[in-house]
């Protein structure tokens, strides 16, 4: 989706349109969730600290983020989405991959889902299909907004050869640095290295993946991802350093956390809680519980009792309480009963 948090802003405040949007929070260390492309051209994007935002672009009109109704749009989506038939992976509430191999005529089907979502939901998103999802990630983000771009695998190798090395998914800033120690910035000067040099230095299964990536080799399946865990987490404005001030805020966030789960009929066994301090060390606690719990109270005695037990040394910045290993506890489906064959 195009802008995706923006564009659902402007569903709602449509005198918006055409200028620099931010949906970013409040606080001093909050940063930018989305921009509008009106705002991206004064190099406001995602996670730029907010506080820098506003000095990039002073004329930005920011918005606070809401995410329950993000999610509301997302699932408006997805169910067009869904339509298709065809196996999907959400990646996030504004991506997702589809495996079009089932389809006929794939382009017609996807240009035509473009416009049912723009009609239906007046609302923009740009398309990439390829070969594997390597290929059709990058090409969805070529030619924002409202991109729609088809490329195989050799033709994609041969259109990004001269982008960054960190255009690729998976190459991070520490990865693309010791690409350049190697002579490697662009995409083009990596398919250039033998694979050997990049297993000498990454090692064997890196450094293949490294050649894979920058050739645009994917093998990874398109599959409906279950869920893992779910989690609540802030950043505070000012760093706690009060036991008891941390123990309010993990009680509000596994309210919180308890209303996710009945939500999606889940439960969870394990309670964890992250912690990270002032000087940004970032620890875990976690508890395994005698039964799969969406109690309030459970989950926040839990929380307390993590946070007591490695009482913070240091003031801390942000907390957040996680629940994981999950019974699922909608009612099953019944099963399908065997009827007699008829002749």
């Amino acid at each position: 989706m195009d802008a995706f948090y923006v564009a659902v802003e402007l569903l709602r405040r449509p005198e918006l349109r055409g200028k620099p949007v931010i949906v970013a929070g409040r606080g001093p260390r909050a940063v930018v969730t989305t921009a509008s492309y009106e705002a991206r051209r004064f190099g406001v994007g995602s996670a730029v600290p907010a506080v820098r935002a506003r000095r990039l672009c002073p004329e930005g009109i920011f918005l606070p983020p809401d995410f329950s109704h993000y999610r509301a749009k997302s699932r408006e989506v997805m169910a067009l989405v869904g339509g298709l038939g065809v196996p999907t992976e959400a990646v996030s509430l504004d991506e997702v991959y589809l495996d079009l191999y089932g389809l006929d005529y794939p382009v017609d089907e996807m240009s035509r889902l473009v416009r049912r979502i723009k009609a239906e939901l007046e609302l923009e998103a740009s398309v990439g299909i390829g070969p594997n999802k390597l290929v059709a990630k990058v090409a969805s983000d070529a030619e924002k907004p409202r991109g729609f771009v088809v490329l195989t695998r050799e033709q994609a190798a041969e259109r990004f050869a001269g982008e960054p090395a960190m255009l690729l998914p998976g190459i991070g800033p520490k990865t693309a640095e010791r690409l350049r120690g190697l002579g490697a910035s662009s995409i083009g000067e990596l398919q250039g290295l033998p694979v050997r040099r990049l297993q000498d230095s990454f090692g064997g299964r890196q450094g293949r993946y490294l050649h894979d990536r920058a050739h645009f080799r994917d093998h990874s399946d398109v599959a409906e991802r279950e869920t893992k865990s779910r989690s609540v987490e802030a950043t505070f404005d000012r760093d706690l350093s009060e036991l008891e001030a941390m123990e309010r805020v993990l009680d509000g966030q596994s309210a919180e956390l308890a209303r996710s789960l009945r939500a999606r009929g889940l439960r969870g066994r394990t309670i964890s809680i992250k912690v990270r301090l002032d000087d940004f060390t970032t620890v875990t606690r976690a508890r395994t519980l005698a039964k799969a719990t969406d109690d309030t109270p459970t989950i926040a005695e839990a929380a307390r009792a993590l946070i007591r037990a490695y009482d913070p040394p240091r003031p801390v910045r942000l907390l957040g309480v996680r629940a994981a290993s999950f019974n699922d506890t909608r009612e099953p489906e019944p099963q399908a009963q065997a009827l007699p064959l008829l002749r």
